[in-house]
């Protein structure tokens, strides 16, 4: 059976015979015409993989020719040869999407590496896309056991996710199931390591911590903001660093990207503590000591992110930048959305500008809820998928791009990640027991130590005690917490959803990027 049929349009294709043979011995069935009406019905009436078509011929071109094909199949590749080299002949082909461009007198080697690229370009590529992965799988193995610190545990989820987005382009079931196995080996020896090392990290004298949610601000963003240039902080809700590099190429289209780099999201990996933390420039704990009443723990009434602004305002005062203009504007629907498309200009007129982007949040708690989008978003390759067609249309990529061409700075970060759940863990509590599926708080918490991280005082955690004798704890790797009443109910429900507030790579190690205007 032939790999693929080639269909050959040119008026000398008798002078082509040696290379009709050359592809025909390499396996490829190839028929000749010589005009391209000959060709316009070929193509209507059988079965092709790629077109090589002249472009200089009697009676109809070879432009013309691939317009009229390209009506009658659009996904048809074709290859264009041509004796002249004219740029703006090149800009017509490409702009009619050729797939290829070959400069006669071609060579056989050059018309069959053209093939190769077209018809097993997708083989080829899976199979290189295997061999470089099962050549790093070794060192990554390497790496997880020789006891790595935080900057290299940042380096190994980045190059774990590196081979997961590698491996969309590979055919290979069993490769793709060996790079999970190793993602879930990389979170059990994570949890492990934030277990040990997470309290150290909060003393104010820890001689050596990451960048984490409460001195984000300080480190990554205020060094940025210049009196004349209006600096952009841009935190969209919930965003996995996946989820980042599946936008990036969007983003560098309009910006040019300076520095991509991650940090730690506090514990719980949740809105109210880590994007209060960002906000506040303080830990949770001293959130509360500052702002009694607006602090407000998981079971109080109200919203709990209602004060971000005074929040920032309070940072800018202690760090003695309280001169800085600065406006903030919190997106949660498409009407907000499109407030921030028609303001944009206007706000050109700050030092900073922090924008609050609540939309990945949003789609995480709904594809819990709504059947609809658990099929749209089955898997981290589908709901990265959503989170790109989102961008792509959102308003926010529309209101970046109407100032792309004014000189502004861009920090772009976010507050937590997520993880998708596939263990459930028994917890057992009172009534006043917080119902979040990766971390709880609560008196008389009864579960296998093993299964959570625990802390009996919350202070070691920077984190408020909202009850007395309240312990938290967080659940690791992929596991949720569920109560043992309705509890094959709530295993079914929330299995294979993603959610956040506990321990894994994919929560706690997140993006943060700088851009400027290109």
């Amino acid at each position: 059976m032939a790999l693929a049929t080639i269909l050959w349009v040119d008026d000398e294709i008798e002078s082509l015979q040696s290379q009709k043979l050359f592809l025909e011995n390499k396996g490829y069935d190839v028929q000749t015409l010589t005009n391209g009406f000959e060709a316009i019905d070929f193509v209507r009436d059988n079965a092709v993989d790629v077109v090589l078509l002249d472009e200089t011929m009697p009676g109809i071109t070879g432009l013309e020719t691939l317009q009229k094909i390209k009506e009658v199949n659009s996904q048809i590749p074709v290859v264009m040869i041509t004796k002249n080299e004219t740029e703006n002949l090149m800009d017509d082909a490409i702009g009619s999407q050729i797939t290829d461009y070959l400069i006669k007198p071609v060579n056989p080697n050059q018309v069959l590496l053209s093939l190769k690229k077209i018809i097993d370009n997708k083989r080829l590529v899976s199979e290189k896309t295997n061999t470089a992965y099962q050549q790093q799988f070794r060192n990554l193995f390497m790496a997880l056991n020789s006891n790595p610190d935080y900057n290299e545990w940042m380096d190994i989820y980045k190059k774990l996710v590196y081979w997961e987005l590698e491996m969309e382009k590979s055919e290979s079931p069993e490769m793709r199931e060996v790079l999970q196995s190793q993602k879930q080996e990389a979170n059990t020896e994570f949890f492990k390591f934030i277990s040990r090392n997470y309290a150290g990290w909060l003393n104010p004298k820890a001689p050596d911590a990451p960048v984490m949610s409460h001195d984000l601000f300080k480190r990554k963003v205020l060094p940025h903001v210049e009196k004349g240039t209006p600096t952009f902080f841009i935190l969209i809700d919930n965003l996995r660093y996946d989820q980042w590099k599946t936008i990036q190429p969007i983003f560098a289209e309009t910006f040019r990207i300076l520095e991509e780099e991650t940090f730690y999201s506090i514990l719980p990996t949740a809105t109210q503590y880590s994007r209060n933390a960002i906000c506040a420039g303080l830990l949770p704990v001293d959130i509360e000591k500052k702002y009694p009443v607006q602090w407000k723990n998981d079971d109080d009434e109200g919203g709990k992110n209602l004060f971000e602004e005074e929040f920032f305002k309070g940072q800018l005062k202690r760090l003695n930048r309280d001169d800085i203009k600065f406006s903030y504007t919190k997106v949660v629907n498409h009407n907000d959305g499109q407030q921030l498309v028609n303001n944009i200009h206007n706000l050109l007129r700050n030092d900073l500008n922090i924008i609050i982007y609540n939309f990945v949040d949003m789609l995480s708690h709904a594809r819990t809820e709504m059947e609809v989008l658990k099929e749209l978003a089955a898997d981290e390759r589908s709901y990265r998928s959503i989170t790109k067609s989102w961008f792509e249309h959102s308003p926010l990529y529309q209101a970046l791009k109407k100032i792309a061409d004014k000189k502004i700075n861009i920090v772009l970060a976010t507050d937590h990640g997520s993880v998708r759940v596939k263990t459930p863990y028994k917890v057992i509590g009172d009534k006043q027991t917080t119902a979040n599926l990766r971390y709880k708080h609560g008196r008389n918490l009864n579960y296998e130590p093993k299964e959570v991280l625990a802390f009996r005082n919350p202070h070691e955690a920077g984190l408020p005690v909202p009850n007395v004798n309240s312990s938290f704890i967080f659940a690791k790797e992929d596991g949720f917490l569920c109560y043992p009443n309705n509890y094959n109910y709530y295993v079914n429900y929330y299995k294979n959803t993603f959610q956040h507030g506990g321990v894994s790579m994919e929560e706690m190690i997140i993006p943060v990027v700088k851009m400027i205007s290109k």
